[in-house]
């Protein structure tokens, strides 16, 4: 595995974490707080401007956020092209 495609790897994980933690209701002062924030800090770059060109989904009352599914997608590509 080069360089390049481990990055890509961990920074998929780290989309996944995220997508995961936001199922999870995190209180201030709980001890995942700081840990969702650095995963939030390290992701939002990333899916913050993929969200702006795909907006989140009505579904009723509630919205689906399409932004992780994109960039995760993304990623794979990448991922092939650098094998």
């Amino acid at each position: 595995m080069n360089p390049l495609e481990l990055v890509l790897t961990l920074y998929l994980i780290v989309v996944i974490v995220r997508i995961v933690l936001s199922w999870i209701p995190i209180s201030y002062g709980s001890p995942l707080e700081g840990f969702a924030a650095l995963i939030h800090a390290l992701t939002e770059p990333v899916l913050g401007p993929v969200r702006r060109l795909l907006p989140p989904v009505r579904l009723g009352g509630m919205a689906l956020d399409l932004s992780p599914i994109v960039v995760i997608v993304g990623i794979q590509i990448l991922i092939a092209v650098v094998r």
